[in-house]
């Protein structure tokens, strides 16, 4: 039988950065993961990388993303988010400037306009500089610790002496002092049916869905004077909107997710040239008391939207607010927004649920208040954007489940929402761990 100190589960950027915390303790250390190694990627969310291959937007912030300072203290979680950076700088990172969104000026003037100033620093990867830093993470943890890919755990079990057995799907037994895993949003059906087998209880869960919006270029000009992007928050009567994933001159690209097309923001990076536009996605939080009532209300939204393809719909910001229906998109000659993503230009009152489009409607109000001048009418809606989580598994301070030796990091806890303090949980529990030898 295979034995092992600590096997991880998922090689994320949660379960990489616990890894590299352990490497060097001399304990023996497996990583495992249901995707493949980073040069032999094709799916967007699995994999070595995880959803860290994609986009690469390192928010290091407490303001959102997350709520790992209640685990381990609001100071210790911004440091252990400066930990990250430096670590991606090492293996090059810095290649991609640091920015931050903290305009003390905006944030009045937003504040009188009825918005939040949510404030983080920021470094975005973009996916070319994400797989070189992932590679060169790769190819320093391949000398250090075993790591097996398309080998998602069949079973694990906890054993009279404390350890755990790991069955994997070749048949393998793997025997090991304790387990973290790290599996991100997208081992959520597996991580439920572990959960039921270890007797431990998962808690609340959210989707987070709304419109992804497309912009005249300058048109947020008089907000980012000091800034790359913003991030703002609309409180309205039972819902807080909040911007997401800020493009100044990138595309709105398709994203496919669990099988089903959603619109997304790329950064200007990946091409060669940026995009006349700015896009973002004004997203709602909704809970819901099991992921599977929050599974099913974020499927059925999508689906029938999608249609059985990956169908887009969209809608021109004048004509949604004037109630205009028009299925094509016409005069698009002389239209001041361009389309950077195909889609099918129909009325969104009959696509989204009503909360939505009253929510975009209102924030675009409240944002022309901000800005001082209209919002160009010719601004494109796209629906609909989804942002998938876990749901919440109740754990230590140290991410330690009911069942000892067992830990829950990442997305996957349903403590982080973000590659930052994903990154940063591993990191705390590796250090945790690094010097207690079983």
């Amino acid at each position: 039988m295979n034995r092992y100190d600590i096997t991880i589960v998922g090689a994320g950027v949660s379960g990489i950065f616990a890894a590299y915390e352990l490497a060097e303790s001399g304990m023996k250390i497996l990583l495992l993961d249901k995707g493949r190694k980073l040069e032999e990627r094709s799916d967007s969310y699995i994999g070595f990388g995880g959803l860290g291959m994609s986009e690469g937007k390192y928010n290091f912030t407490n303001d959102f993303g997350g709520e790992l300072e209640r685990k381990t203290g609001y100071d210790t979680a911004l440091q252990l988010m400066e930990d990250v950076d430096a670590l991606l700088c090492k293996y090059g990172g810095s290649a991609a400037e640091m920015y931050h969104t903290y305009d003390p000026e905006l944030s009045s003037r937003a504040k009188e306009a009825g918005f939040g100033v949510l404030t983080t620093k920021t470094r975005h990867l973009g996916t070319k500089l994400s797989k070189v830093v992932l590679q060169r993470l790769y190819d320093y943890l391949q000398s250090k610790i075993t790591m097996r890919f398309e080998a998602e755990p069949v079973r694990i079990e906890k054993k009279m002496d404390s350890r755990f057995t790991i069955e994997l799907p070749d048949g393998t037994v793997v025997d090991s002092g304790r387990v973290i895993m790290a599996t991100g949003r997208s081992g959520n059906d597996w991580l439920t049916k572990q959960c039921q087998l270890l007797g431990i209880n998962q808690g609340e869960a959210r989707v987070d869905l709304g419109l992804r919006i497309e912009m005249r270029g300058n048109q947020l000009d008089s907000l980012l004077k000091r800034s790359f992007e913003t991030k703002l928050s609309f409180k309205g009567q039972d819902y807080t909107a909040t911007t997401y994933c800020m493009n100044p001159q990138g595309r709105v690209v398709l994203k496919l997710q669990e099988g089903l097309a959603m619109p997304d923001g790329q950064n200007y990076r990946e091409k060669e040239e940026g995009s006349p536009n700015l896009n973002f996605t004004l997203f709602i939080a909704n809970h819901f008391p099991t992921l599977e009532e929050a599974d099913a209300y974020f499927r059925d939204i999508v689906s029938r939207i999608n249609r059985n393809r990956h169908r887009i719909a969209a809608q021109r910001f004048g004509a949604l607010r004037k109630g205009q229906c028009k299925g094509t998109d016409s005069g698009t000659g002389t239209r001041s927004v361009m389309p950077t993503l195909e889609a099918e230009f129909t009325d969104l009152r009959e696509e989204v649920p009503e909360r939505y489009i009253e929510a975009t409607l209102a924030f675009l109000d409240a944002l022309e208040k901000l800005l001082g001048e209209r919002v160009d009418e010719d601004t494109i809606l796209y629906a609909i954007d989804g942002k998938l989580y876990s749901a919440a598994i109740e754990t230590s301070r140290s991410f330690e489940t009911k069942v000892g030796g067992l830990y829950v990091i990442g997305d996957c806890s349903g403590t982080t929402h973000s590659l930052s303090q994903a990154a940063a949980s591993g990191l705390y529990v590796g250090r945790l761990l690094a010097g207690q030898r079983q």
